[in-house]
């Protein structure tokens, strides 16, 4: 029992493959500054962050997370905290001052001149923080501050860039800034705040346990004094993220009985829902239908409002929208809504589509026809084929590939062709005998 319980804590024991700790701690003080190329780096990371942002693209969103150099100075401050560092500690935290008020400038900046205004999903996503994204924060936090004291040092820490996303929310509050929007500021900066803080809980935790020698003796007030900090800041963010834990699962559970409800009261009975908007911020919560034929009463409207807690839909009044003019201006404003959102992904696959269908023939139907004029014609196959693709003159002809047991004349062959020309409306047809 005793090698099985060594062999196992061999696996996890965080002292295999640790750099020396001074060296780490030289690495870690060599990446706090916030001067020069650092922070122009910086700049630049926040401008492509804030067109991801813009355009909604979550791969031009992760290129700016890798490439930005905040996690240095919240990683210095975990390990000054840790080693009772103050020096490091204040160091640290000036240059993630510095970094926070320049990402913010930047953002801002960007934003305020940007001619796209839209309030995409990516920047919503990043005003809703909630006990999930401590979770992330945290165990992220590990993650880095477990892959900064090795000696080889891997590939967690991208990874650690992208999964703590300390880029977006910053951009966001910019976003928030140069709107005038507190809510998206106030929301998009509770988030980066989770990221720092807990990032930085998660490095001291690493400090401790690897036991870094401390810089300086603290007495046991002090040390205890550090605790309560820690323990209050943790509190502060802790609880306002439960809460909103707390509503998106609501949100989420009122989204569920709200599609039951619709499809047990109308789409199983044969009514077509044609407009359907849920507002749940709302006091009371809001449900909006609209049909595309059925009419509803007065007294129906009332009946189906009673049957909503039949299905545990409380505090939410039920409108049904039977005015042609509203209904027409909601369902256009919300397919206007869903157009700005299609994704780049959405408009290649329609575009390919568009590609295909003009360049896929029936040949089933043209086979039929073929052989009402050309019995001897067994089967074809017909595409479109692209020639002369490395020149200037690139062309693209139909081209009928046609298999037939006695073969075709010349004459019969030249017939075909003309054929297919005022068959397909094309000025040239190629044609090959499958042998």
């Amino acid at each position: 029992m005793k090698t099985i319980f060594s062999s196992f804590f061999g696996y996890i024991n965080l002292s295999k493959g640790e750099e020396e700790k001074k060296k780490v701690l030289d690495f870690v003080k060599s990446n706090i500054s916030f001067r020069g190329s650092n922070l122009w780096i910086l700049a630049c990371a926040i401008v492509v962050a804030s067109i991801g942002l813009n355009v909604n693209s979550t791969a031009v969103i992760i290129g700016a997370m890798l490439i930005s150099p905040l996690m240095g100075p919240i990683i210095g401050a975990g390990f000054g905290l840790g080693v009772y560092d103050f020096d490091l500690l204040k160091r640290s935290l000036k240059n993630l001052i510095i970094a926070t008020l320049v990402g913010l400038l930047v953002s801002t900046i960007y934003f305020y001149v940007s001619p796209f205004k839209e309030t995409q999903p990516e920047l919503l996503s990043r005003t809703s923080p909630n006990i999930y994204d401590i979770l992330i924060a945290f165990f992220g936090g590990l993650v880095g501050a477990i892959a900064i004291t090795r000696v080889e040092k891997g590939n967690p820490i991208p990874g650690v860039a992208i999964a703590t996303a300390l880029m977006p929310p910053l951009c966001t509050a910019g976003y928030g800034l140069a709107l005038g929007s507190y809510r998206f500021f106030f929301g998009a900066m509770y988030l980066y705040s989770i990221n720092c803080v807990f990032i930085c809980i998660s490095t001291f935790l690493i400090v401790k346990f690897l036991k870094y020698p401390t810089k300086k003796q603290l007495d046991d007030r002090s040390q205890k004094q550090v605790k309560y900090i820690i323990s209050i800041l943790i509190t502060v963010l802790i609880l306002p993220s439960i809460y909103f834990a707390y509503l998106l699962i609501e949100e989420k559970k009122f989204q569920h009985q709200v599609d039951l409800f619709t499809e047990m009261e109308f789409s199983n009975k044969g009514i077509v829902i044609l407009y359907k908007k849920t507002k749940f911020n709302q006091k009371p919560k809001k449900l909006e239908l609209g049909f595309l034929s059925k009419r509803y009463s007065a007294n129906e409207i009332k009946e189906l409002n009673k049957r909503l807690k039949e299905y545990d839909i409380n505090d939410t009044k039920l409108t049904v929208m039977q005015d042609t003019t509203d209904l027409k201006s909601d369902i256009l404003s919300e397919i206007n809504f869903n157009k700005s959102e299609l994704s780049q992904k959405d408009v290649s696959i329609l575009k390919l589509k568009k590609e295909l269908a003009l360049n896929t023939y029936d040949n089933k139907s043209l086979l039929a026809e073929i052989k009402i004029l050309f019995p001897e014609v067994d089967n074809i196959s017909l595409g479109n084929h692209t020639f002369n693709e490395n020149t200037d003159s690139i062309k693209t002809v139909p081209v009928l590939i046609y298999k037939s047991k006695e073969g075709l004349t010349a004459s019969s062959e030249k017939k075909l062709s003309s054929w297919l020309q005022q068959r397909l409306l094309k000025k040239q047809i190629e044609m090959y005998s499958q042998k």
